[in-house]
């Protein structure tokens, strides 16, 4: 391995680090949020901040901001996919759903990945290890959080359907993110301008449904929402998109995986939830799942491959 390869390397474990560890801890820091915050205004509130500071601090450092038209809509419908029908539908979610099953539910998305990744993109094949670590994933979720799903009401039940779409959507926004990359594009705007485009957006929806005239700011509230800003959005989400330019969605998805275990720990933590043997024996399956998924290789298709899948 040359010096190159191994600091490539060191990059990615520190971005999958980013991703796990704040991503992890954004369930407990929307739901804070929307005890006083409206979920589409919150949202609007954050991915505009996180957005406007992103551009800021691309265009002060010399990094490329200006895009053609087609370029742009596309950044933005990548960023309302992931950052509305994703986001939002979490943060609506949540008003109903536990943060931890919120968590379980949204563990289907590297399904989904699996899925779109083969039908959008098609150019590798998943290895059986990956295929296995997949699995086993759900399966500790499940037993993680497995006293979680028991006396679920009607409001819960839709909005924990809700969250299927938003794993679906989420991963549909995540595999055309990568289908439209190009190497003029820069990583770090590009993230800008989703977010301002789901900022957008989710002020729009929240000018809709009323959103101003039941907030209440906060200062537990406004402290939520900025932790979102820097360490969901500003950290977190750019650490994402870098890792769907340089490593493949199947293993990017992992951190659907690890986030239920952060978040229950968090819950642990801050607000005293108790951990018991569901919990325990979980967490030992799910990080068993994601050094598998992570550690398999991916093996792109051969020419005649692609020949006989375009016939």
């Amino acid at each position: 391995m040359t010096e190159a390869q191994r600091q490539q390397r060191l990059v990615v474990i520190l971005a999958f680090g980013l991703v796990y560890l704040f991503w992890g801890s954004t369930y407990l820091g929307i739901r804070i949020a929307i005890e006083s915050i409206p979920p589409a205004l919150m949202c609007a509130t954050r991915f505009l901040l996180s957005g406007a500071l992103m551009l800021g601090y691309c265009a002060f450092t010399g990094h490329k901001t200006r895009y053609s038209p087609r370029q742009l809509s596309q950044m933005a419908v990548v960023g309302i996919m992931l950052l509305m029908g994703g986001n939002l539908t979490l943060s609506y979610a949540e008003e109903h759903v536990a943060s931890g099953l919120a968590a379980l539910i949204l563990a289907s998305t590297p399904l989904w990945f699996l899925v779109l990744d083969t039908l959008l993109l098609g150019d590798h094949h998943i290895a059986p290890r990956a295929m296995i670590g997949l699995g086993l994933g759900v399966v500790g979720i499940v037993v993680l959080l497995w006293p979680k799903l028991t006396g679920t009401g009607v409001p819960q039940m839709w909005a924990s359907l809700s969250l299927l779409f938003s794993a679906f959507i989420w991963a549909l926004g995540s595999v055309l993110s990568k289908r439209w990359q190009s190497e003029d594009i820069d990583p770090f705007s590009a993230t800008a301008w989703q977010m301002l485009a789901a900022g957008l957006a989710n002020l729009i929806f929240a000018v809709a449904v009323g959103d101003f005239s039941r907030v209440v700011w906060t200062a537990r509230g406004i402290a939520a929402v900025w932790y979102l800003v820097i360490c969901g959005s500003l950290i977190g989400y750019t650490a994402y998109i870098w890792l769907l330019a340089h490593v493949p969605t199947s293993k990017v998805s992992t951190y659907a995986y690890v986030n239920p275990v952060v978040a229950v720990f968090l819950g642990w933590l801050v607000l005293h939830e108790p951990v018991d043997a569901y919990i325990v024996a979980g967490s030992v399956i799910v990080i068993a799942s994601v050094a598998l998924v992570t550690t398999a290789k991916v093996r792109a298709k051969t020419q005649s491959e692609e020949m006989v899948a375009a016939d």
